[in-house]
């Protein structure tokens, strides 16, 4: 199940980093996946709403589509959501880019943690050997701009990589993938913020990197189309 704020979601016409990922575990999976989750669109910037379905592939199977993701929605929406999404799709596995909106808009990076905290414990109360890949917030366009915005950014990372530390279990592991090393926002992203062609397969790559060397899912990332 693919978690995540408006970089995930994408808008109408997007490819979406999901759809990277989908043409990954497609081609490297070496064997039956679903993707479940219980919403399917794009955020339509005409409608303010997550209302279309115009995805820049129109061969994006619909049952591919799926995921929890919303545009202005963060790890405090989110926590109270993940219980019922992954009861209901038994999803095995949580790929989650959270934080960046909660941060600009909501809350700080002590708040923004202790949610991150709840929505694992969500997580596992409806699963108990869910695994979950996090990645870190990506600063933006903002945070060159607003130093104190950068700093909660950069202290939200470090308490997300203690929280990490704190639950992952056996039983359940959480894992911490890398900010994508390569990753510029001002190549990367069509607005300082939302990534790009390029953005979506470095976030698609971080992502299928840590499933494939942690737990042998997948094979390493290649792209498989530069569109």
């Amino acid at each position: 199940m693919f978690v995540g704020d408006s970089m995930t979601i994408g808008r109408a016409g997007d490819y979406t980093w999901r759809y990277r990922m989908w043409q990954h575990l497609n081609a490297t999976f070496g064997g039956p996946f679903s993707i479940v989750g219980p919403r399917s669109a794009l955020y339509d910037a005409a409608a303010d709403a997550p209302t279309s379905h115009a995805y820049a592939d129109p061969a994006f199977p619909e049952e591919a589509r799926r995921h929890l993701a919303g545009w202005g929605e963060g790890w405090q929406h989110m926590a109270p959501c993940i219980g019922p999404a992954v009861r209901d799709g038994r999803a095995d596995v949580l790929l989650v880019s959270l934080g960046l909106i909660d941060l600009g808009f909501y809350t700080g990076a002590e708040d923004t943690a202790a949610n991150a905290r709840r929505f694992v414990a969500a997580a596992r109360e409806a699963r108990p050997a869910v695994r979950m890949v996090l990645l870190p917030v990506i600063p933006n366009v903002r945070a060159e701009q607003d130093a104190a915005f950068a700093a909660e950014v950069a202290r939200f990372n470090e308490l997300l990589a203690k929280a990490v530390a704190d639950l992952t279990t056996a039983a359940s592991p959480v894992l911490l993938a890398a900010r994508p090393e390569a990753y510029e926002i001002h190549r990367d992203t069509y607005d300082g913020t939302h990534p790009n062609a390029s953005g979506e397969h470095r976030l698609a790559g971080e992502f299928a990197a840590a499933l494939h060397q942690a737990w042998g899912m997948g094979g390493p990332y290649r792209r498989t189309q530069d569109l």
